[in-house]
């Protein structure tokens, strides 16, 4: 009896370890890729580093040495692929995601529901930001996001809320052009900074984040598809006041407007009386110009010429006179 049950021992033990050292087979998805570990330590590329791959590019000289990652082999969508018992298996999304730029990966509930992001401008006003960050997951970078952060998205939110924050406290508003020197100054500019001029300016505010953040697929495998800000507004309390000084100021510049399009038009009608006396003047003095070179053309053909020209004048008038009036002299 004490035989049977020993040799029924060994058999299972026989069973589990053939089972056990039997590959397994997996497949990867369209939308993922897999990186697989040997006794805990993820299979590498040699020796490359991410600092061989352009993603580094976008790093300061002082981050190149803090942020140095293994090239690790990528397993592509297909299969089935053998997976050995002492390896194991991490699959990835790379899809595109979008998320609210107020999100907090940490706690959802945060900013209004992960809804509004708060961020104060450098003339201390509270605003409250609106807005889609796009991202995925680097390929070039799966061992930062897989080992060397414990939770990327966490990294990367935080990431993009100290930029944009940082970005909107020290926002100035551009120099305003030459040719506009004249118009009126924004009501609403307090210190340099103007709510409306962030607001005309998302498009520059935008294209600044996906700049500063072109580092996050080397920083934490994670990169910024684009980060899209969609509205800037002030606290409800502020947004009356502001509307108000607008509705003023488009006042005031319509004004302006109309005066200066009224100058305008004074100036060119103006202008265009100078050229209609200039061109009558230029009128009457050309006949009387020919006919003095004329005359002097005459005076110049010899003694008696004038006097004949005078003569046939005073003939042609008198042909057309009807009573002449002659002088007698005493």
């Amino acid at each position: 009896m004490s035989a049977g049950i020993a040799v029924g021992i060994l058999l299972g033990i026989a069973l589990w370890v053939i089972r056990t050292m039997l590959p397994s087979l997996f497949t990867v998805n369209q939308n993922e890729r897999a990186v697989k570990t040997s006794f805990g330590k993820a299979l590498r590329i040699g020796k490359l580093t991410t600092l061989d791959n352009p993603i580094s590019q976008a790093l300061r000289p002082e981050e190149r040495e803090r942020y140095i990652y293994p090239q690790v082999q990528v397993i592509p969508p297909g299969g089935p692929y053998i997976k050995w018992p002492w390896e194991k298996v991490y699959k990835i999304q790379v899809a595109i995601q979008t998320v609210s730029l107020a999100y907090d990966a940490e706690n959802p509930q945060l900013n209004q529901g992960g809804q509004v992001l708060e961020a104060v401008t450098k003339d201390q006003l509270n605003t409250e930001l609106r807005g889609q960050i796009r991202y995925r997951v680097s390929e070039a970078n799966l061992y930062a996001f897989l080992f060397g952060i414990k939770n990327p998205l966490v990294h990367i939110m935080g990431y993009f809320h100290s930029i944009l924050r940082e970005r909107i406290a020290n926002y100035e508003a551009p120099e305003r052009p030459a040719s506009e020197s004249s118009q009126p100054v924004d009501a609403t500019t307090t210190a340099g900074i103007s709510i409306n001029d962030l607001r005309k300016n998302l498009r520059d505010i935008n294209e600044h984040m996906d700049r500063e953040c072109a580092s996050s697929a080397a920083r934490y495998g994670v990169v910024l598809d684009a980060s899209l800000i969609t509205a800037i507004d002030p606290p409800n309390e502020v947004e009356n006041a502001l509307a108000a000084i607008n509705t003023a100021y488009n006042q005031v510049s319509s004004d302006i407007s109309v005066a200066q399009a009224s100058a305008d038009q004074k100036i060119v009608q103006s202008k265009r009386a100078v050229e209609i006396e200039t061109l009558k003047a230029q009128a009457e003095t050309e006949p009387l110009l020919a006919l003095s070179k004329q005359l002097s053309l005459l005076k110049e053909s010899g003694p008696d010429a004038l006097d004949s020209y005078l003569r046939y004048v005073r003939l042609g008038l008198y042909a057309n006179a009807q009573r002449a009036v002659m002088e007698v002299k005493p």
